[in-house]
């Protein structure tokens, strides 16, 4: 008789199996629960974010013209046409120096705003309104007034006339449209990196400044030893958004410029959009793409590995 029998009246009992473990554990509905809840971004990662990327690479490889309904393999001849396009070296110097004017000028009054009604002054909230209003407008009519204003007859040639000076045609001008449209998009966003600077700068401990003033620091030092230093993720972040953005646009190019005179203005997003659209280079405006593409990852990560330099509380 093994141990496990049980005597009842003289009678051994069976054994009595074993409960069988229930499939839905504790462990795995907490596991359940978690897929569930990243399954929306997960999917719309999926759908809107990886699936176009690879639809991306397989039309670069693919000469597709709508109109006459062809779609033929041609494997690498996109990726060798970009070294024989006569244009692409100035359409990359064109966004170059978009994306550099636009994220100079858009951090650095950002932050001069930002440190401006940081201080206890009557009236800030309002200038705190003014300046971030912009952010809220669309994109486009903020674009339209700005073209109205900047035309050879607008506003602001006539408010310099009012002093005297004779304005030129700002974006028709191979030395001006650049700075215009640049200018546009700086006033335009510049509301958004100010808020985020103001956040941090109130972050910022009051008692490392009555010690820095106790020590006889004066507001530049204090400013370049505890202030930036600070604030520096969030100098990260901004700077991240600013750089992408900037090589995104192209509304105010298409609605200011269409990407002149000549190709002054016509940034990769435009000429992008010009290849494919307009002169129905689906492929190739595609191979476009996933340069511009290649640009960002590239620009992304190298802020991102930089980070432990200059980052406060990075190691």
């Amino acid at each position: 008789m093994s141990q496990t029998d049980i005597r009842v009246g003289g009678a051994t009992a069976p054994p009595t199996p074993a409960r069988a473990r229930p499939y839905w554990t504790s462990r795995r509905r907490d596991h359940l629960a978690g897929y569930l809840f990243i399954a929306p971004q997960l999917i719309g990662s999926l759908v809107f974010v990886f699936l176009p990327l690879v639809l991306v690479v397989w039309y670069s490889l693919h000469e597709w013209n709508v109109l006459a309904g062809t779609f033929d393999f041609v494997g690498g001849e996109n990726y060798a046409a970009l070294a024989d396009d006569p244009n692409l070296g100035s359409v990359l110097r064109a966004t170059g120096l978009f994306s550099v004017g636009l994220v100079v000028l858009n951090l650095g009054l950002a932050l001069l705003l930002a440190v401006l009604l940081n201080q206890k002054l009557r009236g800030t909230i309002v200038f705190r309104t003014l300046f971030f209003s912009p952010v809220v407008v669309s994109l486009v009519a903020w674009t339209i007034v700005w073209g109205f204003l900047l035309q050879d007859n607008g506003g602001v040639n006539g408010l310099l006339d009012t002093i005297g000076v004779d304005g030129p045609n700002w974006l028709r001008g191979e030395g001006t449209a650049m700075f215009s449209v640049i200018v546009v998009q700086v006033f335009k966003n510049v509301g958004l990196n100010m808020v985020l600077f103001l956040a941090a700068l109130q972050g910022v401990p009051a008692e490392l400044y009555e010690a820095a003033e106790v020590d006889g620091a004066s507001r530049m030092r204090q400013f370049w030893r505890i202030t930036v230093p600070l604030i520096s993720p969030t100098i990260l972040l901004t700077s991240i958004i600013t750089v992408v953005g900037s090589l995104q646009v192209f509304a105010q190019i298409a609605v200011l410029t269409q990407g002149g005179p000549g190709t002054s203005t016509t940034v990769l997003v435009y000429y992008l959009y010009q290849q494919a659209f307009q002169f129905h280079h689906f492929g190739y405006g595609a191979t476009l793409s996933i340069v511009l593409f290649g640009i960002v990852l590239a620009l992304t990560v190298l802020q991102w590995q930089m980070r432990k330099r200059w980052v406060f509380h990075e190691s």
